[in-house]
């Protein structure tokens, strides 16, 4: 339980943490920045939530990234960010990047889910009132829409930047084709794309094909979520499914099924090569998505603040040799 009321962030919060420009925009991110999908909802411990909060800000971590729908129920993590701002952080709104998204069901009827402007500007007026903020610094659009005109999905986006209640466009879930598209659109517009969020692990490399070269070539940011594979590539799953892990539970999102055989033989030897180097299997995940800088942050999720610390550990590790990465490359095969 927490009782000090009056938080004070770490003196040296500053000092350990590395942080990279965002494409070619001027606005930097730490290269660990803690997401809220999952664990700041409304069925969770609010002092829980409070505490990583603090912790990851304590570490350096300055990005804070929700979405209209994160809970559960739908809305609850945005209302207890705002909590933990107004509680903790009011004195340090300027030292934080916080980012939203609408594209998914949100509420019912024909204005509550997708791309359409109504959406969109609704959605966020929602998540301005549930953070208690004015603005948010990045406001992404969750997934693209097949039957909104991509241009009036885009200038809605636009808009709100015009309007102050954002500072930064972002795209999320955006494949290569749509992306260059979207991203063509809001050059034209005036406000261009400054980041892009896709899904990114050792299990999960869709965005080395085409991807990530767009993002280059445009000078946009890229942000990866789910880094380690929804649990997977951390010690968690060594040695089977733990009765209190995320794949034992009434998660959606992560099966028993999920862990194959064939997965827990590659982690395992990727945790070999992990301990070989210092590390944590997760800290060498995240090393290996932000390799070669062409990833400007790993997003992570935490149910626990010794995870956020373990995460923030990759700083002590980030280079990898030529035989190294060839030796994850056989493993991943």
């Amino acid at each position: 339980m927490i009782t000090n009321q009056n938080y004070l962030p770490s003196a040296g919060r500053y000092d350990t943490m590395l942080y990279q420009r965002c494409g070619k925009s001027g606005l930097k991110l730490p290269i660990i920045s803690l997401g809220l999908w999952h664990n700041f909802g409304g069925v969770t411990v609010y002092e829980n939530s409070r505490m990583m909060v603090r912790k990851a800000f304590d570490l350096g971590i300055t990005h804070f990234d929700l979405a209209n729908n994160y809970g559960p129920p739908p809305g609850s993590a945005e209302e207890n960010f705002g909590r933990i701002l107004k509680a903790d952080f009011l004195n340090y709104r300027d030292e934080m990047i916080i980012s939203t998204k609408a594209g998914y069901n949100m509420w019912p009827g024909p204005y509550g889910d997708w791309g359409s402007k109504k959406y969109l500007v609704a959605s966020l007026d929602q998540s301005l009132k549930r953070l208690g903020l004015d603005y948010v610094d990045i406001f992404y659009h969750h997934r693209p829409d097949p039957e909104t005109p991509l241009e009036e999905t885009m200038s809605a986006l636009d808009l709100i930047v015009r309007q102050g209640k954002a500072l930064y466009i972002g795209l999320s879930n955006y494949k290569p084709d749509e992306a260059k598209k979207a991203i063509k659109i809001l050059k034209e517009l005036g406000s261009p794309c400054v980041i892009h969020q896709p899904s990114y692990s050792m299990f999960n490399r869709w965005i080395e094909a085409e991807l990530l070269d767009l993002l280059e070539e445009n000078g946009v940011g890229c942000i990866a979520f789910s880094p380690l594979a929804k649990g997977i590539l951390t010690d968690r799953y060594l040695n089977g499914i733990p009765a209190d892990s995320r794949a034992a539970s009434s998660s959606i999102f992560l099966q028993p099924e999920d862990i194959t055989e064939e997965k827990l033989v590659k982690i395992r030897r990727l945790d070999e090569l992990a301990k070989s180097r210092g590390q944590s299997l997760a800290q060498l995940a995240l090393a290996w998505v932000l390799r070669r800088g062409r990833v400007t942050s790993a997003l992570i999720g935490a149910s626990k603040v010794s995870q956020i610390e373990d995460c923030v550990g990759v700083i002590n590790r980030l280079e990898f040799s030529d035989e190294e990465l060839n030796l994850i490359e056989d493993i991943l095969k």
